[in-house]
């Protein structure tokens, strides 16, 4: 497999996951109708802040719907940055600033859900969850970067 093909390996599964992570936070209130139900009641901790939040959520959405307006946002926000992979995917060596934003931005993550989450009442495991993001989506950035400049050294050297 050539190293332009790997590349694009990982861009598109990172392109996915954010196109699928954006998608899934419009229907956020009916995902927890589903899915509340479906935690065991021994998880404890778990099926109580699932369920606390599905009916935040129901009541919100119920009294306030123009709330949940402010959700949609950052869901279209998961789709507008998945768009900006697409200069990676097409060139990557003239756009690895666009991996290098996306790495920024998955570190990022850690402070964000580690100051915002104890101000907002999250509990703890549920910070290390969103912080994961951050984790694991960089993991796939950090392999395209790496290779991408090993198409550059490529490139480079069929060019002497």
């Amino acid at each position: 497999m050539s190293t332009l093909t790997r590349i694009r390996a990982w861009l598109t599964f990172f392109i996915v996951a954010l196109v699928l992570s954006g998608l899934t936070a419009f229907p956020v209130e009916s995902e927890l109708r589903l899915l509340a139900p479906m935690i065991p009641e021994w998880t404890g901790p778990l099926a109580e802040w699932i369920t606390q939040v599905r009916d935040g959520l129901i009541d919100t959405n119920d009294r306030y719907p123009y709330v949940m307006y402010a959700a949609d946002w950052p869901a279209f926000a998961h789709l507008v940055i998945a768009v900006a992979f697409a200069g990676p995917w097409r060139d990557p060596v003239r756009n690895i600033w666009v991996i290098q934003f996306g790495m920024i931005a998955c570190a990022g993550i850690i402070p964000l859900a580690a100051i915002c989450g104890p101000i907002r009442g999250i509990p703890w495991g549920w910070t290390l969850v969103d912080m994961s993001f951050g984790v694991f989506g960089v993991l796939p950035l950090l392999i395209a970067h790496r290779l991408i400049r090993r198409l550059e050294r490529e490139n480079v050297a069929q060019k002497e």
